[in-house]
């Protein structure tokens, strides 16, 4: 049972790395944006009220997203774990996915890092080729992941596995596996 958080800057590869971890260990990969993308575009209740905040330019409160992904965790196949990609955010998100887990008489099994040098995610970012992907935004998302999420890692330090995710896709998949061995 493998209860896995990914966590890295834009441009890391958290979505290619979880899909493969996912697939590797035998557990769902459970993305914060595909649960909006899910809830929104079935009109679900949830969808309607994140829907609402998005529409007026707003963050969607931690509240539903929380539940959004405390719903999902609750789904048969996630019962023998699961890899979160893009949650938790920040510590509030933290405490409640701990205390859902900690009812369940379980936890976080391992969070993994991945460490890509700036001027990498950079490149990388801007190689996507969408409009809103300028030098500059990249930048500021950058640092405001820095800010955002630096209380996380110091959150799980006892579980925090750093990556680094410089190189293929399987090379990078290879070393989170034999980290996540390693660490058993």
């Amino acid at each position: 049972m493998v209860r896995l958080i990914l966590v890295g800057p834009p441009g890391a590869g958290k979505g290619t790395q979880a899909a493969v971890l996912s697939e590797q260990l035998s557990v769902p990969h459970i993305s914060s944006g595909d649960l909006f993308r899910f809830h929104i575009g079935n009109n679900t209740e949830l969808g309607q009220e994140a829907k609402r905040y998005l529409d007026a330019g707003e963050l969607v409160p931690d509240s539903i997203t929380n539940e959004m992904v405390l719903e999902r965790l609750e789904d048969s196949d996630a019962r023998n774990g699961f890899v979160l990609d893009g949650f938790p955010r920040h510590t509030g998100q933290a405490d409640v996915l701990a205390r859902s887990l900690a009812e369940k008489g379980t936890g976080v099994t391992a969070v993994l890092q991945f460490d890509v040098p700036e001027e990498e995610l950079v490149k990388r970012l801007l190689g996507r080729g969408r409009a809103d992907d300028t030098e500059d935004i990249i930048r500021r998302r950058l640092q405001v992941y820095e800010s955002e999420t630096a209380p996380l890692l110091d959150y799980y330090k006892d579980k925090l596995i750093r990556i680094d995710a410089v190189g293929s896709i399987e090379d990078i998949s290879e070393r989170a596996l034999k980290a996540l061995r390693a660490a058993a």
